[in-house]
């Protein structure tokens, strides 16, 4: 049962004002992270930037306890309340000493603008519905990868020994043809010693970028898609069940008054 002082501050932090300050914050803060790394500032704005964030701190803080008394254990029930109780859990724990490299590890608040901001939960949930998906094709370009390699191991390594001398060379040299990054010095290399080996290059190019990698953007979009479609039927059904309460509340009002009219009518009859 929640309490009429859960429900005011439930109500506070659902106000789109409280969100709007608390994303304003978390940007802030994002900002006077930023700042720290240079060395000249922190020279001489050092203290400033220290007392920043500790307020920063202090009012996230303050924010995550508002949301917990206003929704109680049901917080921890929304993945994005967890996601934001270990951020500013991270944030309290100590950076000296051994600890010292936690400090960095403040910039994740930032991230706190994901559960923030609606756009980005609908795009990360959508990233996350399209693992199974992204995991059959990524094992599928290993493969793919795998095959290639051992080829172009075999065929090319006494020919250009840098790129393809073993397994594991060859296997980075995919990586980054499959990337566009200097391939063609690679291929042009090699074809100095070999001038059909533009054909192996073509059709590993073909497969891996043109192909498998545009499979990746597609589970995505596909995902997302079926994630907004599930919200669009969520919103449906809620309008849906609010336009059935309104009716039946109508419609009971409608009866009451006939009933009402009834016992007058009746009333009347019985005094005549």
């Amino acid at each position: 049962m929640i309490t009429a002082s859960r429900a005011r501050v439930q109500d506070f932090v659902e106000q789109t004002r409280f969100q709007q300050t608390v994303m304003a914050v978390i940007v802030f803060n994002a900002i006077t992270l930023g700042l720290e790394t240079s060395p000249t500032l922190m020279d001489v704005h050092g203290g400033t930037l220290h007392l920043i964030d500790r307020v920063v701190v202090v009012i996230f803080v303050v924010e995550l306890s508002l949301r917990l008394y206003a929704y109680g254990w049901r917080f921890f029930r929304d993945p994005w309340n967890v996601f934001d109780f270990v951020i500013v859990a991270i944030a309290l724990l100590p950076v000296t000493g051994e600890f010292g490299v936690l400090r960095a590890l403040r910039i994740l608040r930032a991230m706190r603008l994901i559960s923030v901001v609606p756009s980005m939960r609908r795009v990360v949930g959508g990233l996350l519905a399209a693992l199974p998906g992204m995991g059959s094709i990524a094992a599928l370009l290993v493969l793919i990868m795998y095959v290639a390699a051992v080829i172009g191991t075999k065929l090319y390594g006494g020919v250009a020994p840098d790129y393809f001398g073993n397994l594991g060379v060859t296997l980075f040299t995919l990586f980054q043809t499959m990337t566009g990054e200097a391939w063609p010095d690679v291929a042009r290399t090699v074809m100095e010693q070999s001038p059909y080996a533009w054909i192996f290059f073509v059709i590993y190019i073909l497969i891996s970028s043109f192909m498998v990698l545009n499979l990746f953007i597609a589970v995505v979009v596909s995902a997302m898609e079926g994630q907004v479609a599930e919200e669009v039927a969520a919103e449906v059904r809620e309008a849906e069940a609010e336009s059935a309460a309104e009716e039946r509340a109508a419609n009971a009002e409608i009866l009451a008054e006939l009933r009402a009219l009834r016992a007058e009518v009746a009333d009347l009859r019985v005094r005549d």
